[in-house]
């Protein structure tokens, strides 16, 4: 196995630790990749089901889902693009309680100096430097 995709649900299953035959085998995979035995490729997608999930269904907090999550993602056999602007929203989406969606926006304004965002939505006035501006 020298490359493979990862699902939300090998994740979930390890940080839930739900599942009698899943959770353990999932915790066991995650391992082999943390040791290096191979890489697994993942997508910004699969992170956002893995929070949604986490938030929703586990009623867990986004510290929780932060403090969890991002050290999974920055194991470096665990392929991700934009591994900094996943950090960077994880910190927005938890300290500036904003939703991960919105915090991920953010982190793509910041990645390409974008300061103005046309939306109705307050939440991204809470973030300095961010300007929001409702489209009329």
């Amino acid at each position: 196995m020298a490359e493979v995709f990862v699902d939300a649900n090998v994740f979930i299953r390890h940080l839930t630790q739900d599942h009698p035959v899943h959770s353990p085998k999932a915790t066991a995979f995650l391992a082999r990749i943390e040791r290096g035995e191979f890489r697994a490729r993942t997508a910004d997608t699969v992170i956002f089901e893995t929070v949604f999930t986490l938030e929703r269904h586990y009623r867990e907090t986004k510290h929780v889902i932060r403090d969890a999550l991002v050290p999974l993602i920055e194991l470096p056999g665990i392929l991700l693009s934009g591994k900094k602007r996943l950090r960077r929203a994880f910190e927005l989406y938890a300290d500036r309680n904003m939703s991960f969606g919105d915090a991920c926006h953010v982190a793509v304004m910041e990645q390409y100096g974008i300061t103005e965002i046309a939306s109705f939505d307050k939440d991204f006035d809470r973030v300095p430097g961010i300007t929001r501006v409702e489209p009329n």
